[in-house]
């Protein structure tokens, strides 16, 4: 079988995975004790990270460290940098980035996002399946998750849940 690149991202009802200044607190009314929305099964499903370059410099500002350092990464970037252990700092093409991952064996890839990073993806019609936990607010302005532009891509809907949070989480397979 082989492996998928899989978007899981969370964004406002409206489209946003950001408020202006890359301000993720809409996001915190969401964070109940006991509650992951699958996150932890969803990790166990794959090996290989892919994430953009600004999303990873946030993470590691915010929370202090990459959580991914068990597992290979990809930050994709232009500027060349040394790796980390098993994180790496990529320059090149993406589909050649995807088209390597995918030959190899192992288990599925998590795109992380960034905005910029994932509507590549999309214009290079790299992405398999679409996880999205819709956030119950509007927030009018910030970063959209989908830009003007991207190709049209049809979905097919594996799978919805909601939690008592409000989120509702899309699960959809992109058919090529």
């Amino acid at each position: 079988m082989q492996r998928k690149v899989i978007l899981y991202i969370s964004c406002s009802l409206d489209g946003y995975i950001a408020k202006p200044n890359d301000d993720l607190s809409f996001l915190n009314p969401m964070m109940v004790e006991g509650e992951d929305y699958g996150y932890t099964d969803f990790v166990q499903t794959i090996d290989t990270v892919i994430v953009g370059r600004k999303t990873y410099d946030w993470v590691v500002k915010e929370v202090g460290y990459f959580p991914h350092q068990d597992k290979e990464s990809y930050i994709v970037t232009s500027q060349p940098k040394e790796s980390l252990g098993l994180t790496h700092f990529y320059t090149g093409s993406l589909k050649e980035l995807v088209r390597s991952l995918k030959s190899r064996a192992g288990k599925n890839i998590y795109c992380d996002g960034g905005a910029q990073l994932v509507n590549n993806l999309l214009k290079e019609d790299l992405l398999d399946e679409i996880i999205l936990s819709i956030i119950p607010i509007t927030l009018g302005q910030g970063v959209k998750l989908f830009e003007e532009g991207i190709p049209e891509h049809v979905l097919e809907l594996h799978e919805t849940k909601s939690f008592k949070t409000g989120l509702v989480q899309l699960h959809y397979r992109i058919n090529k």
